[in-house]
């Protein structure tokens, strides 16, 4: 029998720039498959403009800790040798480690290019609002610190279409390239016009000999780390048509087992389609449209009508390419995409995305351990681990959903014969103190189940045609189930049981 998987977002946009990062994942590996967690999705590994950026402004691909280049060797979580001997670590745990790659810009280039440009609308990059004349641009990667190791590609203002500084000038703007063939990708997302440029210089994928190597980088850094597969940032800001191409190499490469999530920034449910379409379900997307419904629901409380907290959701939609969350290092406080779920419904919100059937369920380390720098936030191990455990134990077979009231939803999993002592009912309200009456089922007549979040604590037995009343406290979830009679027993044998596969969960 297949377990469900879970995933952990691993970093936070305020871990510590003291480059012990990779070090504590080695360490944290066992804790982390003690708490159900079996894979995790690093933050970039790849050199970026300073030894304490997050990884986004990316640099050197090719440089993972391992040259004297901007200011340091290692990046802001640790050496290139710390990170094979975590990626080593994790997969001795049984955790397997997906990647964050930044594919659509560089950073921080060596030296500046004259070229020419024209100046675009920021509001709408169709929009030319120059002709076209010279600046200086930062678009000249040599990589001094590296040479030619692994690679003898250099980067100049021909491999791009756009940048955002003229360093003559002194000044910002969206810089279209101006040359033959130079325009912006037509495959991207179409907010403002033309969403190819985001920032920085900006990768042209017109171009065959940028394709090529990105490919080949891309087989490369997966055959150094021995990684399980990707996130691929941003996508919706990079052709799709490499998109699809790359998850196809990488596919050939590693072989249909290698995992691909991508983060596409938009919570159109038809934008997304059009997206799975394009790159023949290769990928999975982040469910962008449930974080958001979660975000509405706890800004709204009680007014929010909860029967509808799936609708025109990706996870509702298309449940075996979901990747759900809660939040993230971008929608915490104060980053580009603030949409912070409260506090109030954290736990709620868990219970929404780990103890259903369908989505691969993701728990943000901001949400688990604490955020830091300089609003920090207290982590929610204590509400988030009984989820977890239920999630592994219990959470399983058929699904009754129950949602029948705008305040108080609820939902019964059947639980299967492979694994003793499976299944659960749910209960959730935005308002006040309720209940919910539910049928577990006539085989479990008798039984008396409580609820693992311990935020009721009273026990429920089943009546004799497998029906009970299961409450819940005001704005709180409660999770109901059989207790177990020896976890520890169960642990052990599910460990030998265990299928390899961590994409995912049973639906998949």
């Amino acid at each position: 029998m297949k377990r469900n998987h879970t995933m952990m977002q691993f970093f936070e946009w305020h871990v510590e720039a003291d480059g012990k990062h990779w070090k504590r994942l080695a360490e944290m590996a066992p804790e982390l498959k003690a708490a159900y967690i079996d894979s995790v999705w690093v933050p970039p590994v790849t050199k970026a403009i300073t030894a304490e950026d997050t990884g986004y402004g990316v640099y050197d691909l090719y440089d993972l800790g391992e040259f004297d280049q901007k200011g340091s060797i290692r990046t802001k979580y640790g050496t290139k040798q710390e990170l094979v001997e975590a990626i080593a670590e994790c997969l001795k745990n049984g955790v397997a480690v997906y990647v964050d790659l930044v594919m659509n810009h560089k950073a921080g280039a060596d030296e500046t290019e004259v070229f020419e440009v024209i100046e675009v609308d920021p509001n709408d990059r169709n929009k030319e609002i120059s002709e076209p004349f010279e600046i200086e641009g930062w678009t000249k990667f040599t990589f001094p610190g590296r040479g030619d190791q692994y690679s003898t590609f250099k980067w100049d203002y021909t491999h791009f279409n756009g940048t955002d500084y003229d360093a003559r000038e002194e000044r910002t703007g969206v810089f279209r390239i101006a040359g033959e063939d130079k325009q912006w990708n037509q495959n991207v997302d179409n907010e403002f016009g033309n969403y190819d440029y985001l920032m920085f210089a900006n990768i042209d994928y017109h171009d065959e000999e940028v394709r090529n190597e990105m490919l080949e980088w891309g087989k490369w850094l997966v055959d150094t780390l021995q990684c399980s597969g990707y996130r691929l940032d941003a996508i919706k800001h990079i052709n799709h048509e490499f998109i699809k191409e790359f998850a196809a190499e990488m596919t050939r490469k590693r072989g249909e087992d290698f995992y691909i999530v991508g983060e596409f920034w938009n919570s159109n449910l038809e934008a997304c389609r059009e997206f799975l379409n394009t790159v023949d379900y290769q990928i999975d997307l982040f469910d962008v449209s449930l974080h958001y419904k979660l975000y509405g629901a706890a800004l709204a409380g009680r007014d929010f009508d909860m029967t509808t907290i799936f609708d025109d959701t990706l996870v509702q939609t298309h449940p075996l390419n979901a990747v759900t969350f809660v939040d993230n290092h971008d929608s915490q406080p104060h980053e580009a995409l603030e949409s912070w779920v409260g506090d109030w419904f954290k736990q709620i919100a868990y219970a929404l995305i780990l103890l259903r059937r369908d989505g691969y369920p993701v728990v943000f380390y901001g949400d688990y351990y604490g955020i830091g720098g300089p609003s920090p936030v207290e982590g929610k191990k204590a509400a988030i681990d009984p989820l977890l455990y239920t999630r592994y134990h219990k959470a399983y077979g058929q699904q009754d959903d129950y949602f029948d009231h705008p305040n108080t939803i609820g939902w019964v999993r059947h639980g299967v014969e492979e694994i003793p002592g499976s299944g659960c009912a749910v209960v959730i309200s935005n308002g006040d103190e309720g209940e919910k009456r539910m049928f577990v089922g006539e085989a479990r007549a008798g039984e008396s189940w409580e609820d693992f979040t311990r935020n009721r604590e009273e026990s429920i037995t089943i009546d004799g045609e497998g029906w009970a009343v299961f409450p819940v406290n005001g704005g709180s979830v409660s999770v109901w189930a059989l207790p177990d009679a020896d976890t520890e027993a169960e642990d052990a044998g599910a460990a030998e049981a265990e299928d390899t596969d961590t994409a995912g969960n049973e639906a998949e």
